[in-house]
């Protein structure tokens, strides 16, 4: 089976060090932009790798993805929600 992985969003102060940031998981974005690396690792991991980029100088902030904790199946309107029939604000006594 496939371990559990979990993002985390690394905001830079500068891109030029985001190849360094390889060695802590795998890189699956990098915005130029807003300057931010989205980087995936094993969940067992994120506490820790966390704490690590925290610490490295070019970084300024680190956020964990909520993703794997988000319930991601929905439930659809049952059919007589969906039949209900809606005021229009007027009586046609």
């Amino acid at each position: 089976m496939f371990p559990k992985r979990q993002g985390i969003i690394v905001w830079l102060h500068s891109l030029k060090h985001s190849r360094h940031l390889r060695k802590f998981g795998n890189i699956h974005y990098i915005s130029k932009r807003l300057k931010y690396v989205v980087l995936y690792c094993d969940m067992e991991q994120v506490d820790e790798m966390m704490k690590k980029l925290a610490s490295l100088p070019f970084v300024k902030r680190v956020e964990p993805s909520y993703r794997p904790f988000l319930k991601l199946e929905f439930e659809s309107k049952e059919e007589k929600e969906k039949d209900s029939s809606y005021p229009l604000g007027y009586s046609t006594d």
